[in-house]
Order: C-alpha cells, then sequence, then structure tokens
C-alpha cells in the first residue's frame, strides 16, 4: 500500500498534463507551439464556447507547415497524431466572424498530452490483468524510461552544442589570425609605400 501511493505522489509530481484556458477574439488566431521529439504520440482535448453566427477552426501544423490534423466549425472535441521528427508543432484556433455580425470573443479550453501521458494503463492493467500495484510499477517504469530517454537526448544536444561552439571559436580564432596577417602586411606596404615616396621627393635620403 505504501508503494502504491508513493508511485501515486511520483507520477502526479513527473507527469504533468498542459491545461490552458483563454478568450480568442474575433476574425483572430492564436497558436501555441511546443518542441516535440520524433515518434511521440499527441493528444488533445479542447472546447469552444459558442457565439450564434461565428465558428472556430483548428489547425495542427510542424515547422514545415505540413498539416497534421485540421477541423472546421469546432465547439468540442479531440484531435490526435504522431510526430514524425524532432521539430516544433504548432496547433493554432482561428476564428471566424463575417461581416455582418458584430463579433464576440469565445472561450477556448484546451487540454495536450504527449509521451507515456497518452496511455491508458487502467484499460492495459484490465487486458494484462495486473493488480493495482503491478500497474502502478509499470507506470513507475515507462515513466523512468523516458525520463532517461529525456536525458540521453538532452546530453546529445549538449554535445552537439559544445562541439559548435568549440567549431565556432576556431574559426574566429582563424579569422582574427588571418585579419591580424592582413593589417601587418598592409602596414608594412604603406611603410614601404610613403619611404619610396619620400625618397623620390628627396625628402629623406
Amino acid at each position: 500500500m505504501e508503494i502504491t501511493y508513493f508511485g501515486l505522489i511520483f507520477v502526479t509530481f513527473l507527469v504533468s498534463t498542459n491545461c490552458i484556458m483563454w478568450n480568442l477574439e474575433p476574425n483572430t488566431r492564436k497558436c501555441l507551439r511546443e518542441e516535440l521529439q520524433q515518434n511521440i504520440p499527441v493528444i488533445g482535448e479542447f472546447e469552444v464556447s459558442e457565439a450564434p453566427g461565428q465558428t472556430v477552426d483548428y489547425v495542427v501544423t510542424d515547422s514545415k507547415g505540413e498539416i497534421l490534423a485540421k477541423r472546421q466549425a469546432i465547439s468540442k472535441g479531440k484531435f490526435s497524431f504522431n510526430t514524425e521528427s524532432f521539430d516544433t508543432y504548432e496547433i493554432c484556433f482561428i476564428s471566424q466572424v463575417p461581416q455582418h455580425i458584430r463579433g464576440v470573443s469565445q472561450e477556448v479550453s484546451l487540454i495536450t498530452k504527449h509521451g507515456i501521458e497518452t496511455k491508458n494503463y487502467e484499460a492495459y492493467g484490465e487486458a494484462a490483468q495486473l493488480k493495482p500495484i503491478e500497474r502502478e510499477l509499470k507506470k513507475l517504469e515507462d515513466l523512468s524510461e523516458s525520463i532517461v530517454q529525456d536525458f540521453a537526448i538532452m546530453r546529445k544536444r549538449e554535445e552537439e552544442m559544445r562541439d559548435t561552439n568549440e567549431s565556432t571559436n576556431s574559426r574566429v580564432l582563424y579569422f582574427s589570425i588571418f585579419s591580424l596577417c592582413c593589417l601587418l602586411g598592409l602596414a608594412t606596404w604603406q611603410v614601404l609605400y610613403l619611404r619610396t615616396y619620400f625618397k623620390a621627393k628627396k625628402l629623406i635620403e
């Protein structure tokens, strides 16, 4: 019982659900962006307050503009997609109001989950005939694997950034040496040119 209670606290602390609510003004567009890794399942649940004569559409795209999910004249529903690559994904809600109607703001609520947050462990436990404590341990196992993968990705990105910084520093050093050589060469040429000029004018011997 103590292990199950600890598991629930641990999962609740580390696995959070993104929930946001805002007012969408008439004929405006509100977009939310999030950077996700490759092959991550994403599900979302939304609800839009009703307004006579007004409609709200939503569209989910990646940084290349490819549409992953889209629906028009929404009021309440869900969407889901899988990320194809490491990219920034955007969820946009668009208000459409005819010109002859005076628009009003609409309240939009959005709940998004990704990764292990999308898994239904209750259904999995029933299908696999797991006890409640075994189901919680499975949830903790998946969560631990997800954390390890996140740390591995962070370490890889840190290595890439360090390599980029070292490469940039080397290029700056070489450019500085090249600039210094150019300045020394130019200064030497100016001295020789002025010496020749002054000799030609018989200002110096």
